[in-house]
C-alpha cells in the first residue's frame, strides 16, 4: 500500500493530452535499491576488531548506513566527523569496504520484480546516489545491473550531492525525461529534498535505513512505500 502524505497523485496514468505522467524512476542505492548494510557493517566491525572492540550487531549499524562512512565511524567509535581521529578511520573503513562491496549485499526483496515491471512498461530507471564511483560501479556490476540502469549518477559525479537537485537534473537529462515526469525513491530526507527542489515526484522508502528520530512521514514526500513492490501500485496510477 502506498500512503499519500502531501500532493495529490493524478489518477489514470496520463494527463489530458494522453502523455504519461511518469516516464522514469530514480532510485537511491543504499537502503532503497539494495541492502548494502551487511557489507558496510562487516567493514566497520573489522575496524572494531582491530581496535580490540566487540562487533556491533547489524541492527545497530543499519540506521547509520545512509549517513555514509563518517556516519558509520560515528556509530562504531562515537567520533564526530570533525574529530582528529575520524579521517584516518574513514579511510581505513573505505579501504576494507572496497575489497568486499558485494559479498552479502542483495536487492531488497521484491526489487527484482519491480525493475522487471518498470522495464516491461517501457519506463526507464536509473540511480542517483551519494555513494562515490569507486564503490558504486563495482557494486552495480556485482548486482548485475550496470547494463540495465539508464543512468548512474554518483556522489562524486558532480561537485554537489543530494540534497542539491543537480544530480537529479543530470539523471533526467541523461534519460531525456523532464524532472516533472520522474519519481525519486529514497530512504533519506536528502532524497526527498533533492527531488522536490528538482521539480520531480518523490517517494520515501520506509523499509530502508530510516532513523527513528526523523520518520519519513515528516518528510515532504509525495508518498510512502513500505516495501519495494508498493512502487508498482503507485506507477499503476501515474504511468
Amino acid at each position: 500500500m502506498v500512503e499519500r502524505v502531501q500532493a495529490a497523485i493524478p489518477t489514470g496514468g496520463r494527463d489530458s493530452d494522453g502523455e504519461r505522467l511518469i516516464r522514469a524512476v530514480l532510485f537511491d542505492l543504499d537502503g532503497t535499491l539494495a541492502d548494502t548494510a551487511p557489507d558496510l557493517g562487516a567493514a566497520l566491525n573489522t575496524l572494531r576488531r582491530q581496535a580490540d572492540l566487540d562487533e556491533l550487531p547489524l541492527n545497530t549499524i543499519r540506521p547509520w548506513v545512509s549517513k555514509g562512512a563518517r556516519g558509520l565511524i560515528q556509530c562504531g567509535f562515537g567520533l564526530d566527523s570533525g574529530a582528529p581521529e575520524a579521517a584516518a578511520l574513514v579511510d581505513a573503513l573505505l579501504d576494507h569496504y572496497a575489497g568486499a562491496v558485494c559479498v552479502r549485499t542483495r536487492l531488497f526483496p521484491g526489487m527484482d520484480r519491480v525493475l522487471d515491471q518498470i522495464e516491461s512498461r517501457g519506463l526507464c530507471w536509473g540511480i542517483v546516489t551519494n555513494k562515490p564511483r569507486r564503490f558504486t560501479h563495482p557494486l552495480m556490476d556485482g548486482l548485475g545491473l550496470s547494463q540495465r540502469a539508464g543512468c548512474l549518477v554518483c556522489g562524486d559525479t558532480l561537485p554537489v550531492r543530494k540534497p542539491d537537485p543537480a544530480p537529479i537534473h543530470l539523471a533526467c537529462a541523461q534519460l531525456r525525461v523532464p524532472p516533472s515526469m520522474a519519481v525519486m525513491v529514497g530512504d533519506d530526507r536528502r532524497d526527498i529534498l533533492a527531488a522536490r527542489a528538482a521539480g520531480a515526484w518523490s517517494l520515501a522508502a520506509t523499509y530502508g535505513y530510516v532513523e527513528q528520530t526523523d520518520p519519513p512521514g515528516a518528510w515532504p514526500a509525495h508518498g510512502l512505500v513500505h516495501q519495494p513492490t508498493d512502487l508498482l501500485n503507485w506507477l499503476d496510477r501515474t504511468s
